[in-house]
């Protein structure tokens, strides 16, 4: 039997049996495999904490989102941090100047919603996407590019470990564009931007006219345990302002009671959130916004 005595610890509703059958459940619709027993009762008995933690959360009133089991549910929180997030915030933000380059959209302009995966501007889920949305906005063709090659050849960023939008963008600019994701060698030079600028920071506002333009990329923080299980609803917390993660804003819009929202495209897979999305609370009361979202958005230019 996996790990029992986590199994007792887990859920006032939801019998042994069931547990078991749900871990197992689990491993096939992801592809796990274990190297050897241990392995695998290790796992179950980190599954059954996320489990306990989503059944615990969603079962306490007046909340706006729901948790629930995605591919990152057999992930101690540390190995969540480590893995899925990363972001190298830089000191100072080394191009503040093109702040005020920010095109400001007039007001009259700004719809009270938008969403720009339904108008095609957005890639299936996988990672960030502001440059391939401007330049499917601007020429119609919305191409996959190759992240990859952002890894490996960005210099000032991480790699694997992490990077920052700015430096990403302006290796792209540099280097005349990156290539598709099927051909990583740089062939063509028509899937490219042309400059990138910063939204005025701290100011949902601001950051309301560029989202209504095209997509925007952002930092957050994306360090909590909501975060990482996520499963539904307009996420309103916890977080602090700790920039750990970056995704972009592909659109905005208004529940039916009237809480405001950011739609946020992330780079989890579509187990996550609603098929790899999340709806995060928009307006929310101070300067920074929600996990800090206002702080650093920056978009392409194509």
């Amino acid at each position: 039997m996996l790990g029992s005595w986590a199994v007792h610890a887990v859920s006032r509703t939801l019998p042994e049996a069931s547990i078991e059958q749900n871990f197992e459940q689990w491993i096939r619709e992801h592809g796990r495999t274990y190297v050897d027993s241990e392995e695998k009762g290790n796992r179950f008995e980190i599954f059954v904490d996320n489990l306990r933690f989503i059944e615990d959360f969603n079962h306490a009133r007046n909340r706006t989102f729901k948790l629930g089991l995605n591919v990152l549910s057999n992930l101690t929180v540390e190995e969540f941090l480590t893995i899925h997030t990363g972001l190298a915030v830089p000191l100072v933000r080394r191009n503040s100047p093109r702040t005020m380059l920010f095109r400001k959209a007039n007001i009259a302009d700004v719809s009270d919603s938008i969403d720009w995966v339904e108008k095609g501007a957005v890639n299936a889920i996988e990672n960030q996407a502001a440059v391939e949305s401007i330049i499917q906005i601007n020429i119609g063709n919305l191409p996959e590019q190759s992240e990859q090659q952002l890894v490996d050849c960005t210099s000032g960023n991480n790699g694997c470990n992490g990077g920052w939008m700015d430096t990403a963008f302006e290796y792209m600019i540099q280097n005349g564009g990156i290539t598709s994701e099927t051909n990583y060698s740089y062939r063509v030079a028509d899937r490219t931007i042309t400059g990138y600028e910063d939204v005025p920071t701290n100011n949902e506002g601001e950051l309301l006219k560029a989202v209504a333009m095209q997509p925007v990329s952002i930092a957050l923080d994306a360090s909590g345990r909501e975060f990482q299980s996520y499963s539904s609803g307009v996420f309103s917390g916890g977080c602090g302002t700790a920039m750990t993660h970056a995704v972009a804003i592909v659109g905005y819009g208004t529940t039916e009671d009237g809480t405001k929202y950011w739609k946020i495209r992330n780079s989890w897979g579509e187990t996550w959130g609603e098929a790899g999305y999340m709806r995060i609370q928009r307006d929310f009361g101070q300067p920074q916004g929600l996990c800090g979202l206002a702080m650093h958005p920056a978009y392409p230019i194509a």
